[in-house]
């Protein structure tokens, strides 16, 4: 009924707007280990910068926080992103607060309110779950890797690579401009057999260790919601590894995958009940902390 309610709210806002050019995206936070009581949840700096670049503001969605305090935070921000890291997606704040923007987007979609959702390794997992219901990854030998993209025929069509010139989607089917860190994966013959997974997300493209071939870029069918099993905010801002792409085709894909997504965020018209409750809930309140080299982050937002 509440996300009813927002809706009815928004599509009254904004009958006559086309787009909304001052988006805020929320990033969801995730579990530090091991934690302390001024360090119990962190954000790679690299995915708000990857939000940034392509001219959104982001806002730190804080694990554990209450259903309430969730739902005021949906009715406000623009989209949100689920990044990857090492959270449990069975069981932690990371999955309950997924679940719940996860749900309430798709509710949101389901009565006209345009709300975008994006999954990025781990979240990419975490979406796979949450639409499944069931534990289906398998373990595959990409922990550190970059690979081309072996498109489907659902790419050139889609919604996400369509803006894409032939030529940056030529590169990324014959060069490793994507970055993969992930020790499970969604094996293709897991997606085919899986009713739930066939009819909710067209693949987009797939990849394989060796083995296992696997499904890698997907969006949904019915809903603004995109998931990547590797790491588009790496080659711009992220450092610390060999593999690593940092080609000129490398760090232009991943300004065309940003720009895509705040494109899908500038549809959706939620905002915050006033300019101090916005600006008290914008990353800006935070400082990022330059990390030491056992990190794999170059920077990193830290919370309470």
């Amino acid at each position: 009924m509440f996300l009813l309610y927002v809706c009815f709210l928004v599509l009254l806002s904004h009958s006559s707007a086309e787009r909304n050019d001052r988006p805020v995206i929320g990033l969801l936070s995730q579990e530090v280990f091991p934690s302390s009581r001024s360090r119990s949840a962190y954000i790679a700096a690299s995915y708000v910068k990857f939000l940034e670049a392509a001219g959104a503001r982001v806002a730190p969605v804080r694990i554990n926080l209450s259903p309430e305090e969730y739902k005021t935070l949906f009715s406000s921000i623009n989209g949100i992103l689920f990044p990857g890291g090492a959270a449990s997606i069975y069981s932690s704040g990371y999955q309950r607060a997924a679940q719940f923007f996860f749900e309430a987007a798709i509710e949101a979609n389901k009565g006209g309110d345009y709300f975008p959702v994006w999954g990025t390794c781990l979240g990419f997992e975490q979406m796979m779950y949450l639409t499944s219901g069931q534990r289906i990854l398998s373990r595959t030998n990409t922990t550190g890797i970059a690979l081309p993209l072996n498109f489907t025929n659902e790419a050139n069509v889609s919604r996400m690579f369509r803006p894409f010139p032939l030529e940056l989607m030529e590169a990324l089917s014959s060069e490793p401009l994507t970055e993969n860190s992930h020790m499970w994966s969604l094996a293709l013959s897991t997606y085919n057999s899986n009713d739930d997974l066939r009819k909710f997300y067209k693949v987009l493209s797939t990849n394989t260790d060796g083995q296992t071939e696997f499904v890698s870029t997907v969006e949904a069918y019915d809903y603004p919601i995109y998931g990547t099993q590797w790491h588009p905010e790496k080659n711009p801002f992220e450092w610390r590894k060999a593999y690593y792409p940092h080609s000129p085709s490398a760090v232009r894909m991943s300004f065309y995958m940003a720009e895509f997504f705040v494109s899908e965020a500038r549809k959706n018209f939620h905002r915050f009940e006033s300019v101090e409750k916005e600006r008290e809930a914008l990353i800006y309140n935070y400082s990022p902390v330059y990390t030491d080299e056992s990190i794999p982050f170059e920077q990193i937002y830290y919370f309470e």
